[in-house]
């Protein structure tokens, strides 16, 4: 297995910053129809008495006027709604919330602007309207067709249901779509796993999210888990869905997205270059570098949502990063690429000198997990299946 190695030590040196970081929005919405017992996500099944929908998005509304002194002159690249269920809003919330937004901080004129969505005909009927608001591409939740699995996984809608959501979704106009999709299921076999994937890319969509089910903590099945494939069958399923996948023309590009030519998620791309984003919403992270005081800050809000809309300030915690952790954080994301990524990127990024980690880019080659070309670091095959192990080698504490 990958062995532990040392980054070189950060000097008490200045954080350089020589480009200007994309900045993105993220707005987390914590409402669902009901909680998946899968999902480690900030979500509360909504209650008799519905969603405050007014008052939160006056509160979100006012969690980004006070994060504006962070990013004042900065334009946002791509907006993710997401959840919890954010489609549960209505369109003309969405609506009143996108103005608002709009008109605090300006956007580039090709924004990516994402709404999560669930396939249950309670929301279909909107898929217009969203469009007709400014929300140019939907992420749809599929995670099966195959109905028992869809029960076991506590979803509220079905198999047929999700065809009809796809389709009402692009014939609403949304060519850029993603769907998600989920393998390694309670009792599923790999034909049945194979067959979700057919399905899924019968309806040629855009992009689509592949992964594995894991038990995350704090979770119903991480509590009470249901027996799940054996790894080796896991392992299959991965193949055989990547196999399927690439004959369809969509390229992996990251350890679990994959797209057709030119459809990369902007957003998601943007975390995974170590990129800025604001996130307001209960519970949402943020990351935002400051080149004039050479520093990133992790910021996060208060998580439950009453506690959200009463509370002043809404943040309930911040990180500044120091420069001994950079290279593990920077990691952390950049190497979940399938394609790697530019050296001057670490540069970019982190404000650190590439010097800094030349020693375990080079212990990384000889041991077989990472290519260097003259512009790029990328991870091998073995690399990206050990990419926990080699994302590890560049913790501050890592000793050889």
């Amino acid at each position: 297995m990958p062995h532990h190695g040392e980054v070189a030590n950060a000097e008490a040196q200045p954080l350089v910053f020589p480009e200007p970081i994309p900045l993105s929005l993220y707005i987390h919405f914590p409402w669902c129809v009901r909680k998946c017992p899968y999902c480690d996500f900030n979500s509360h099944a909504v209650k008799e008495e519905g969603i405050p929908e007014q008052a939160y998005i006056a509160a979100l509304l006012s969690d980004l006027e006070e994060e504006l002194p962070r990013v004042w002159g900065r334009r946002v690249s791509s907006i993710f709604l997401g959840g919890g269920t954010p489609s549960l809003f209505s369109p003309d919330g969405l609506d009143q919330l996108l103005s608002g937004v709009r008109a605090r901080i300006p956007l580039l004129a090709e924004a990516e602007v994402t709404l999560e969505a669930n396939p249950g005909t309670v929301e279909q009927g909107k898929f217009s309207e969203f469009r007709a608001i400014g929300l140019n591409r939907l992420s749809l939740g599929i995670q099966s067709f195959d109905d028992s699995m869809l029960q076991r996984l506590g979803r509220i809608h079905t198999g047929a249901e999700s065809h009809r959501a796809i389709e009402i979704a692009q014939q609403a106009g949304f060519d850029n779509l993603n769907l998600d999709l989920m393998f390694g299921l309670p009792g599923q076999t790999l034909a049945e796993a194979v067959h979700d994937i057919d399905q899924l890319i019968v309806h040629k969509p855009a992009h689509i999210s592949y992964y594995q089910l894991t038990l995350e903590p704090n979770t119903l099945f991480y509590t009470a888990p249901p027996k799940l494939p054996e790894d080796e069958f896991c392992w299959e399923m991965q193949q055989m869905g990547q196999a399927r996948l690439a004959s369809a023309g969509y390229e992996q590009y990251e350890v679990s997205a994959y797209a057709q030519s030119g459809r990369q998620c902007q957003h998601n791309r943007n975390y995974w270059t170590f990129g800025d984003y604001l996130g307001i919403g209960a519970g949402a992270h943020g990351k935002v570098t400051d080149r004039g005081q050479q520093s990133i800050v992790r910021r996060h809000k208060q998580r439950h949502p009453q506690q959200y809309l009463s509370m002043d300030p809404r943040v309930q915690g911040e990180t500044v990063l120091m420069p001994e952790d950079l290279p593990f954080e920077f990691m952390l994301n950049a190497m979940r690429l399938s394609q790697g990524f530019p050296k001057s990127l670490f540069s970019e990024r982190t404000g650190r000198a590439l010097e800094s980690i030349e020693t375990m880019i080079q212990t990384l080659v000889d041991d077989g997990l990472m290519v260097v070309s003259e512009q790029d670091y990328c991870p091998t095959d073995l690399g990206r299946r050990f990419l926990n192990s080699v994302i590890e080698r560049f913790l501050p504490d890592a000793t050889d």
